[in-house]
């Protein structure tokens, strides 16, 4: 459990834990609505940044001195801390990666060990460039095949067509939980179900969910789950994979160094046990323990109350970003959490981006690694503003009078 009190939710109390939160852009307060790139940090993972560069650096695992040790206890605490969190049955089964990309590569080049020519993969039509193009990449190694679910025009998936997919051929299915350009939020247990129907394993990108809502893996019975420190309000440079331990051991290393060894000759090498035979060299040991420090913060926060928050902050844009001429939301999903992204016929996202900036509104613009969503919807991009616990309807109210000022001055 969080060593921090849960309290109830309170957006103002959360706000004063934000120190980037209170400065200024071009002499305005500053809102930060491109949480979907990276979200902003705690004080508590800036201090722990501090302390451990200041009086803990030591590398981990290995050292017999006191600095090494203490540096090894909290890393790997920080390890227990996510497995709890989200619900995994084993610590070994939590993989630190540079990130999500990081991870989906890492599975894509040691699961993909296994697939043989022939064998299918699942995507769907919503995803990131980093969950297609390393198993565009596998299938050239491989010779495996993929595949493309499709999505309505709302920017859901059409879950007959996905079934429709899906065959004994499938080996892996790879999908968003949560799509960073649309917010859609996919069914992903009813699809974890129906890939194991038919033999395949299911990987989650969970780059834009876990921050948003209650993640348990066991529950969700996923193969695979995957996220980026830098979105759940820790550092750059880390992330997680999450996998069964049975797949884990099944799989081949994707490095080879330091750490990731049992035993080293010139004539063999044996490999070390989970997770190190996925952790190759010196990690980022300060990421590892400041996502510990971020996961407690989210242990110390109401995340049912906050995804309610945010969702009503997502409905409460949309609903005032409709009524402009010539704009349209691109995601008009059922379920859907907290992004909001459009266009506007005949303006450019880019000019709306900049424009908005210089009222100190940070967004983010352009096909947000997205481009065949892009091509799907006939659009260059969209303005996209991506909305975290800390933000709030005061702060949309600006927002969207600077977004009338921005459409007048470009028409």
């Amino acid at each position: 459990m969080s060593e921090l009190e849960k309290k109830s939710f309170n957006v103002r109390e959360i706000r004063e834990e934000f120190p980037a939160l209170r400065q200024q852009i071009y002499g305005k307060n500053l809102i930060y609505f491109d949480n979907g790139a990276t979200s902003q940090k705690p004080q508590m993972v800036l201090n722990a940044i501090n302390l451990f560069y200041s009086k803990e650096n030591a590398n981990i695992h290995r050292g017999v001195h006191y600095m090494s040790q203490k540096a090894t206890t909290e890393y790997e605490a920080a390890r227990q801390r996510i497995q709890h969190y989200i619900g995994a049955r084993k610590s070994e089964e939590i993989i630190f990666t540079k990130g999500t990309t990081d991870s989906i590569n890492l599975v894509a080049f040691s699961f993909g060990q296994l697939l043989s020519s022939g064998d299918e993969i699942l995507i769907s039509a919503m995803e990131h460039h980093s969950n297609i193009v390393p198993w565009q990449m596998l299938c050239e190694r491989q010779g495996c095949i993929l595949k493309v679910a499709p999505i309505n025009q709302r920017g859901e998936l059409i879950m007959e067509e996905f079934e429709r997919l899906l065959s004994p051929k499938t080996k892996l299915v790879s999908i968003t939980h949560i799509s960073n350009t649309l917010g859609t939020v996919n069914p992903v247990k009813e699809i974890i179900q129906k890939a194991h129907a038919v033999g395949a394993k299911v990987l989650i990108d969970g780059a834009q969910s876990i921050q948003h809502m209650h993640i348990n893996v066991k529950e969700l019975d996923c193969d695979f789950y995957v996220f980026s420190s830098h979105k759940v309000f820790g550092p750059t440079g880390i992330g997680v994979l999450y996998g069964k331990e049975d797949l884990l051991d099944r799989m081949p290393p994707y490095q080879g160094g330091g750490d990731m060894i049992s035993r080293v000759t010139f004539e063999r090498t044996t490999y070390n046990e989970l997770p190190f035979k996925f952790e190759a060299g010196t990690p980022h040991i300060a990421g590892g323990i400041c996502l510990g420090k971020a996961f407690e913060f989210l242990e110390s926060i109401d995340m049912e109350a906050a995804e309610r928050h945010e969702r009503e902050l997502a409905n409460y844009a949309e609903g005032m970003l409709d009524t402009f001429e010539g704009l349209q939301i691109i995601g008009e999903a059922k379920n859907k959490t907290s992004v909001v992204s459009f266009s506007v016929k005949g303006i450019h996202p880019f000019d709306i981006g900049t424009l908005l900036d210089k009222q100190g509104i940070a967004v983010r613009t352009g096909h947000h690694c997205t481009q065949p969503l892009m091509d799907f919807y006939g659009i260059p991009g969209t303005v996209r503003a991506s909305f975290a616990f800390y933000n709030t309807k005061e702060e949309i109210d600006t927002f969207v009078q600077a977004v009338e000022r921005s459409l007048s001055m470009l028409r």
